[in-house]
């Protein structure tokens, strides 16, 4: 083994975390290495070392695809996802807010976790573009950091409207019922293709190989469970040939930000 410590870091939801936890303690029995996962907080950590792979969102991941190699992804439970690795950018709102569709929101506030997020940013802009709707649709954007403050911030009527990873709503919902009371889905944006586990290219190709292979094998488990995956399976960089034509859409046709 080229290595003797696997460093991961993830850059996604931190409910998703115990998944990921599990997938590298995985990854460790199944290589002989020892293994570590911490919260990423700037992609520059693949580049310097700091990390080796990450959990890490489809957008980012296609313009980094210099540096990076996507590896293996989860496949969602769910007669939705077709037993592929994709997910859905579900439209929210207040429930009883009488706001039935993407039309309905025009003029009205929309939350966003970042920009460089596919889920809530990139297919939002997409969509707006396909609807032609690149005048300024929304009334007011605001970037909140996070789909849980976007969760938050539509269940409490403090803004109308998000697009949230079905994946991160799914574990929501089932941790917090009562959110269902609070919340309803009017819409889907995608799907996408989703998140990956991408290896730094600094790592051997041979290593590279290794962890793909690895992480398909994973076993269904309780994690798994919890957390709505199926399983993980094999995925290489034409899979997210998806998100390059969405993000080239965007900027081909001007619209550089959401609004």
């Amino acid at each position: 083994m080229s290595s003797p410590r696997l460093r991961f870091a993830t850059f996604l939801a931190p409910s998703m975390r115990p998944l990921y936890e599990h997938v590298v303690a995985e990854v460790g029995r199944a290589l002989s290495v020892e293994t570590s996962l911490h919260d990423g907080v700037a992609f520059e950590e693949l580049d310097s070392g700091r990390a080796d792979a990450a959990f890490i969102c489809g957008l980012p991941y296609v313009e980094r695809a210099d540096r990076l190699e996507a590896l293996a992804a989860p496949v969602l439970r769910g007669e939705r996802f077709g037993g592929r690795p994709v997910y859905f950018s579900d439209v929210i709102v207040r429930r009883g807010s009488g706001l039935r569709s993407i039309a309905d929101l025009r003029g009205r506030s929309w939350a966003f976790n970042g920009r460089e997020s596919q889920s809530g940013y990139g297919i939002t802009r997409y969509a707006l573009l396909r609807a032609g709707a690149t005048d300024g649709f929304f009334g007011d954007v605001r970037c909140v950091g996070s789909h849980a403050e976007s969760i938050r911030r539509v269940a409490a009527g403090d803004v109308d409207g998000a697009a949230i990873d079905c994946h991160v709503l799914g574990v929501a919902l089932r941790e917090r019922p009562d959110l269902a009371e609070r919340i309803e889905v009017i819409d889907a944006f995608g799907p996408s293709t989703i998140q990956p586990m991408a290896g730094s290219r600094r790592l051997p190709e041979s290593l590279r190989a290794e962890l793909r292979e690895a992480i398909a094998a994973i076993r269904p488990s309780p994690a798994f469970e919890r957390s709505g995956v199926e399983r993980f399976t094999a995925v290489v960089d034409s899979d997210y040939d998806d998100i390059r034509a969405m993000l080239a859409a965007c900027e081909e046709a001007g619209l550089p930000a959401l609004r």
